[in-house]
């Protein structure tokens, strides 16, 4: 396919991540089947689901676009020819997937050079579809969506991502302040999909102190095209992670005074 672009690749990309997550659903609904094995720790965890998924979505996509890269949680960084990275979790909330728990869902972006071109975050459990194209709004099963317009931190629910990559006091210390400042928290156990939830404006914000690429750059999309606000997520995050924050509008000044106060406090 000549001068293909990111929209040329919108429609192939929904229908993997579909096709993905019933894959991923199939192997949810016989979960006494799978091996599990542990990477850093014990919550760090895989199955040969992930693997599996991944390997669809990369046969899926390269089907298509043979000179694209990907950027993979099972399967690392295949360098393409073309300018564009598909940047996937197969199963971005592992742990909650292994136990019987609804919040996991597979997580596609597409990258060229440093901006996100589109996001699809799909949670077949619930079979709901997120997807944003850059320029074109964020939508949830073909509906359009906005980031909450209202509520701020008080009044807002807040998603916290924790990980054993991070001191625990980083953690404690951020939902002991967002208490203290008369808010509220949630973890779900997986940054893709609390950041979808800020997109359809279920969360006011999701704030994690370090997480993967895979499991963030199609739900920073979905925040940006559907109103929000997200911090950046630099080249070099791509490969070793960083920090992500996304909100509505109106609680970044507030969102940031607590995450800078906690960093403060833990020097």
């Amino acid at each position: 396919m000549n001068e293909t672009t990111a929209a040329d690749r919108f429609e192939i990309a929904r229908e993997a991540t579909l096709e993905a997550g019933a894959l991923a659903l199939s192997y949810f609904n016989d979960l006494a089947s799978l091996d599990i094995e542990t990477k850093a720790n014990g919550q760090d965890v895989v199955s040969v689901a992930d693997r599996e998924v991944e390997t669809l979505l990369r046969a899926r996509i390269a089907e298509a676009f043979p000179d694209d890269g990907f950027l993979g949680e099972e399967f690392g960084l295949t360098e393409g020819a073309s300018g564009y990275t598909w940047v996937i979790d197969p199963i971005d909330g592992t742990s909650p997937f292994l136990h019987s728990m609804a919040s996991w869902c597979v997580s596609v972006a597409l990258m060229r050079g440093p901006e996100t071109l589109l996001g699809l975050v799909y949670a077949p459990r619930v079979d709901e579809l997120f997807s944003a194209q850059k320029g074109e709004g964020a939508f949830l099963n073909g509906r359009p969506i906005r980031v909450e317009q209202h509520r701020n931190i008080q009044t807002g629910l807040l998603g916290v991502g924790a990980s054993l990559r991070v001191p625990p006091r980083v953690v404690s210390g951020l939902v002991h302040g967002l208490l203290e400042r008369g808010g509220m928290f949630i973890r779900n156990g997986s940054g893709a999909l609390a950041l979808a939830d800020v997109a359809c404006a279920r969360l006011a914000g999701y704030y994690e102190p370090h997480i993967n690429a895979w499991d963030c750059m199609a739900g920073l999309c979905l925040v940006r095209e559907a109103g929000g606000w997200t911090s950046e997520f630099g080249a070099d995050d791509l490969i070793s992670g960083g920090p992500v924050v996304a909100c509505a509008p109106q609680l970044r000044a507030d969102l940031l005074d607590l995450i800078d106060t906690v960093a403060s406090e833990n020097e």
